[in-house]
């Protein structure tokens, strides 16, 4: 191994010569023997060219004796060896030889014919063939050649020894000194100096080598001094540090996290740190490195770790990617009272504080990994979206206390119908959301909505009542997606609200059609308001004696520009339930005031009225003052104007609704009950509200003279006794939707004071209704209506 160097000097000066001596040596012999050849066929061409001419006359006299005297002449020749005379005819075939016996070597041959030039002209006789040795690459050398090589090869030999012999002096044994330093340096662990000084390449290389050990001895001490103070830093440094092998095993860990964690160094070095981790974040923590980028310059889980005692903390773990002779450097922090804090939040952030089932933010977490769940076990997911139905009846009239109350008590006994694995939540105010995962998910949601039918048969707070409208959509059949669910449970939840409440509905196809609808209506709706779409057709209002006009009703119509007039009454139904309706309303009453101001200034009109609709949404604290600032501006008197109110109104019994309505009467203005005999009608109303009009509904009106008797007499006995109470009450009352002149005929006996309908008048644009009123051929006292 040490004369590694001088060994490969040795192949490398050989290969040299191979190289470069070896094929010009080689070329010298093989020039020479081409040109001993050439010579030796110069000299045979010669000797055959005499012997052929000489061998002509014998062989024609076939004189056998002088033919073997010319041969062996031929062959005492000194390159030839052998030569064969042969006749044509084969009687004369003469060969003579010099070779011996032993001869193994290759003959070359070179033969000529004999010709014969006789009186009839030149004759072929035989042939003549010499042999000679086949000559080799030193058979050709001459004397002055073998001295000339003799010296080369000396020569090559001299400077090939100088070289090994230099080589060896000035290459290879400064090397052997300063592999023996550096072999002792490695053993010995001392740093060994060379001893070789030379003004040379070697003697540089040898103070570079003497100046690096005497640097990387200083180097050493200083390193030792610092590991030193490193150790005494790392121990004592009052944090958790701990250093992992590029097998996750623990190599090092400082007296700190000894004294936090209970262990002691011996039987914690060289386990994996993983063992040392609860399982339920074992596997977060063997992963930390993939769920990180390389770049990263430090990678940082939390997990749950075991205490020698058996306390579990829960610690962030701050770990070095760069590492150092494989070792990685990791801090470890005890964040279990933060983590806890942590927690408490996040229940906090999830959880409805009033009832402690999820809120909205917690069921859509829960709504995706239940999802998530019914893909992996190939399940279905119902979504069951539920709303209270009037649960703000009870936050009016009995305080949101009792309405707390009601909620929490809903809620108890909603948990009481649900199994593990059912998912609750209140998405807000009186909305709740149930998630059952089944096999039959549909038939599993028809059986917790019974089960929720019956939560609603006891009272709430004393006597309240409520029920729920329930809408349900199924995954994966009705939806494909978390919030397709939730909106579609949402949409089957309305369409049962509409259909009349307290139920169950499962979401088809169709209801996406009603939205889509109800989406455009909206869309209309706002853009009427933006736009001034909206205007407030009138419909007069007459005497059923003589006709004439007693007052009118201001109707809300959307003229679209490319729609035309579209139906009102679902503009109403979606404008009070997207709340729209107070700004359509006062719109509507402004147009109206503004609209009868100047009717009023016809002759005749001056002592009319104008109803005006308002939707319960509508009574608002400053709708009084937005009346009263209206009348003002057109100068027209508060006993002029008439409000009509649902039923819906009076049944809510709001404190707040009551107070402006009071308002309003004390005003001046007069108050007409709508649609009276529909719903949940009682004349307690008229007793406990100041109501002045009231309007007979026109379903009653239309069944006066019905074709069955018992129908005809029993609804006229309903219109006079509504007709006698209102009288002895003293509210005027009047009749809807009269169509015929035998309804007009038969109100009139009944003693009804006014009528409203198509027999008299259609509802109107004000300008068209101004050109009727002051047409000449209108005239107020005749008993024929104007229909238009």
């Amino acid at each position: 191994m040490s004369h590694s160097v001088e060994n490969r000097f040795f192949a490398i000066v050989c290969g040299a010569l191979l190289i470069f001596v070896a094929p010009l040596f080689i070329l010298f012999l093989f020039l020479s023997s081409e040109r001993a050849e050439k010579e030796i066929k110069d000299h045979i061409t010669v000797l055959l060219v005499a012997n052929a001419q000489a061998l002509a006359k014998p062989l024609w006299d076939l004189d056998e004796d002088s033919v073997t005297q010319i041969s062996a002449t031929t062959v005492a020749e000194g390159a030839i060896v052998r030569v064969n005379v042969r006749d044509l005819s084969g009687q004369l075939d003469v060969t003579q030889s010099t070779i011996p016996k032993s001869y193994k070597g290759n003959l070359e041959s070179v033969s000529r014919s004999i010709v014969y030039n006789g009186v009839d002209g030149a004759k072929k006789l035989g042939t003549i063939t010499v042999y000679y040795p086949q000559l080799g690459l030193f058979d050709g050398l001459k004397n002055e050649e073998i001295v000339f090589i003799s010296i080369f090869i000396f020569a090559v030999l001299t400077v090939f020894g100088a070289a090994l012999i230099g080589n060896r002096i000035f290459v290879i044994q400064p090397l052997m000194r300063l592999t023996h330093a550096v072999e002792a340096t490695r053993r010995l662990g001392s740093r060994h100096h060379v001893d070789w000084q030379s003004n040379d390449e070697m003697g540089r290389l040898a103070s570079s080598f003497n100046d690096m050990q005497s640097k990387l001895q200083r180097e050493e001490t200083e390193l030792k001094h610092a590991h030193r103070r490193a150790t005494d830093t790392y121990n004592l440094t009052p944090a958790m540090l701990f250093s992992l092998d590029k097998d996750d095993c623990i190599a090092a860990v400082s007296d700190y996290w000894l004294a936090a964690t209970g262990y002691n160094r011996a039987e914690v070095l060289g386990r994996e740190f993983a063992s040392l981790v609860l399982p339920d974040s074992r596997s977060q923590y063997v992963d930390r490195k993939r769920s990180h980028p390389d770049s990263a310059a430090r990678l940082a889980v939390t997990v749950k770790f075991l205490c020698q005692d058996g306390r579990k903390m829960d610690v962030l773990i701050l770990e070095t990617t760069a590492v150092q002779d494989g070792l990685s450097l990791s801090v470890m922090t005890d964040v279990t009272e933060l983590k806890q804090s942590e927690d408490r939040n996040l229940r906090q952030a999830i959880t409805d504080h009033l009832t402690g089932l999820l809120n909205r933010q917690g069921f859509e977490t829960a709504l995706d990994a239940k999802i998530n769940e019914a893909d992996l076990r190939h399940r279905e997911l119902a979504c069951l979206f539920i709303d209270l139905d009037r649960f703000k009846w009870i936050n009016d009239n009995m305080g949101h206390a009792a309405g707390d109350a009601a909620l929490r008590e809903l809620v108890s006994r909603l948990q009481a119908r649900l199994t593990p694995g059912d998912v609750a939540a209140r998405l807000g105010g009186d909305e709740f959301a149930i998630l059952l995962l089944a096999e039959d998910a549909e038939a599993r949601a028809m059986d917790m909505a019974a089960r929720i039918a019956e939560v609603f048969d006891a009272p709430f707070c004393g006597d309240a009542r409520l029920s729920a409208s329930i809408g349900i959509a199924i995954y994966p059949r009705q939806a494909a997606n978390a919030a397709e669910l939730l909106l579609k449970s949402d949409i089957a939840m309305y369409a049962k609200k509409r259909d009349g409440k307290n139920g169950a509905q499962i979401f088809d196809n169709g209801m996406l059609d009603d939205s889509r609808r109800r989406a455009e209506l909206e869309s209309y709706i706002e853009s009427g308001l933006s736009e001034d779409w909206f205007e407030a057709y009138l419909q007069p209002v007459v005497n059923i004696d003589d006709r004439s006009i007693v007052g009118f009703e201001a109707l809300m119509r959307l003229h679209h520009p490319q729609k035309g007039i579209l139906p009102p009454g679902r503009i109403i139904e979606v404008a009070e339930e997207t709340g729209s309706i107070i700004r359509i309303g006062n719109r509507i009453m402004e147009k109206a005031i503004a609209h009868f101001a100047r009717l009023s200034r016809l002759d005749g009109m001056q002592d009319s009225y104008i109803a005006i609709n308002f939707s319960p949404l509508q009574f608002e604290p400053d709708l009084p003052v937005r009346i009263a600032a209206l009348l003002s501006r057109y100068d027209i008197s508060p006993r002029r104007i008439v409000i009509e109110i649902t039923e819906a109104v009076l049944m809510d019994d709001n404190p707040e609704t009551r107070m402006v309505i009071n308002e309003i009467c004390h005003y001046g203005c007069r108050i007409a009950l709508d649609d009276f005999g529909t719903g949940y009608s009682s004349l307690s109303y008229i007793n406990r509200f100041p109501v002045d009009i009231i309007k007979i509904d026109q379903s009653f009106i239309r069944a006066i003279n019905d074709t069955a008797s018992d129908v005809s007499a029993r609804s006229r006995m309903l219109v006079e006794s509504i007709t006698t109470l209102s009288h002895k009450m003293s509210c005027t009352v009047i009749a809807e939707g009269v169509e015929t002149e035998e309804e007009c005929a038969t109100l009139r006996t009944m003693g009804i004071d006014y009528g409203q309908g198509y027999l008299f008048h259609r509802p109107q644009h004000p300008d068209n209704l101004m050109k009727t009123l002051s047409g000449p051929q209108f005239d107020q006292l005749s008993p024929v209506a104007q229909a238009s």
